[in-house]
């Protein structure tokens, strides 16, 4: 296990965390429009969800690669190579004439989020300690957040002003400047590596599939509750939009919804790192969804502004609750000498299941009322809390001092107390 090189607080400020927050008004401002803007192209229902299912679709196929790229070209290029691809992508989405040419848009800003998001959780695993792990990375959500409720309010404003592609406008200056903050992060993501070593001098860096070998137990395990945490987060950014929609609540008072909903996200999503120091991942991880859950399954409910909101504060809690879990637990079972090529095969399950979120949204919405999409996905929430429940592990990875070790084996092959 990596002690961490303990980067300077102002470094991490100015190139992580900073930056989080930017990228956070990024995403707030095109999240209740993407879906929006679809529809005034003549899509469906779900269609509109098709096409904000595309984003995870482009980050999904994004991990594929993402680790190799970090691990070769290390953070900083990876990063100013991927913020070129998201401005495409945002300004393709601003100036979209149609449903296919908004959809390429989207798909490419979820391709570069897939970079993004590896690089910099590569970086802060190799520089932060173990100890203030949960709690800087919860920070860098957390600064997410906070971009996601700020993000929602200057959206709404530039829809006043200007429609509905107000909300891709302001995305587009917020994309820009988090390429230019992130792009000044070190390249300190590298953990020594033997020659001989898997991903050592003698072998090049470990490929996705063998990773996804090696740790297939994992995976298939810890990471099928990362996937249901997925999926439970990004169904929300279609299903509070199109609900709106049939209820027929204009675009710029489900920018605001969306802004009360991040607002609550932020409020308990500061504190969910120390909380997860304090008292372990699981404390965190499965009361999140469990709300989540209660959330999606009150949403057929709701038939009015208000009692959308009220839905919209209860799914903002519990991904608040959620904040910073995905990260943590990647950094916490991650192999260092093969941690970059990890995160993307850790990212890669998770990310599927943010995919399927819309996904299961528009699919559902296709051949039955959009309430029983929310059905649906609610009790994929509560399993997602079962299974996490089940294997979130109580001991911290790597090094293996043997004495240490005490009952059965835990998911990681090679692990010690926590």
């Amino acid at each position: 296990m990596s002690t961490g090189t303990s980067a300077p607080p102002v470094r991490l400020a100015w190139t992580v965390h900073v930056p989080a927050g930017v990228w956070g008004v990024a995403q707030g401002a095109a999240a209740p429009v993407v879906a929006l803007a679809a529809r005034e192209h003549g899509a469906s229902l779900g269609a509109a969800g098709l096409v904000v299912a595309l984003a995870g679709l482009g980050q999904l196929i994004g991990d594929l690669p993402a680790g190799r790229l970090v691990s070769r070209f290390g953070e900083r290029r990876s990063i100013i190579g991927a913020g070129v691809v998201a401005v495409v992508g945002v300004a393709l989405c601003l100036v979209s004439w149609s449903v296919a040419s908004l959809a390429v848009g989207v798909f490419l800003a979820g391709l570069s989020q897939a970079v993004w998001g590896l690089a910099r959780q590569t970086y802060l695993a190799e520089a932060v300690p173990f100890a203030r792990r949960a709690r800087v990375m919860s920070t860098v959500a957390a600064m997410m957040r906070v971009g996601f409720f700020v993000g929602p309010i200057l959206g709404a404003a530039a829809i006043v002003a200007v429609g509905t592609r107000g909300g891709f406008a302001v995305q587009l200056v917020a994309v820009c400047v988090t390429a230019v903050l992130m792009g000044r992060v070190p390249d300190v993501g590298r953990s020594p590596r033997a020659a001989g070593s898997p991903g050592g001098a003698g072998t090049r860096e470990a490929g996705l599939w063998r990773v996804v070998v090696e740790h297939r137990r994992l995976l298939r395990t810890l990471g099928l509750g990362a996937a249901l945490m997925g999926l439970s987060r990004t169904a929300r950014t279609v299903v509070l939009p199109l609900w709106a929609d049939v209820l027929g609540v204009d675009a710029a008072t489900t920018s605001l919804v969306f802004g009360a909903s991040a607002a609550l996200d932020v409020a308990v999503s500061i504190p969910a790192g120390y909380l997860m120091d304090r008292f372990g991942r699981r404390a965190l991880a499965v009361p999140s969804l469990l709300v989540l859950a209660a959330g999606y399954l009150a949403l057929p409910w709701a038939g009015g502004v208000a009692s959308l909101t009220v839905v919209a504060l209860v799914l903002g809690l519990g991904n608040g609750l959620s904040n910073g879990v995905i990260m943590t637990l990647g950094a916490d079972v991650a192999p260092p000498a093969q941690r970059a090529e990890f995160f993307g095969a850790w990212r890669l399950m998770h990310d599927a299941g943010a995919f399927a979120g819309p996904l299961v949204v528009a699919g559902t919405a296709l051949v039955a009322p959009l309430g029983a999409a929310a059905l649906v996905v609610g009790a994929a929430s509560a399993a997602g809390g079962a299974v996490l429940w089940r294997y979130v592990p109580v001991w911290a990875p790597w090094p293996r001092p043997t004495a240490l070790l005490v009952g059965p084996p835990p998911l990681a092959d090679e692990a010690v107390p926590r």
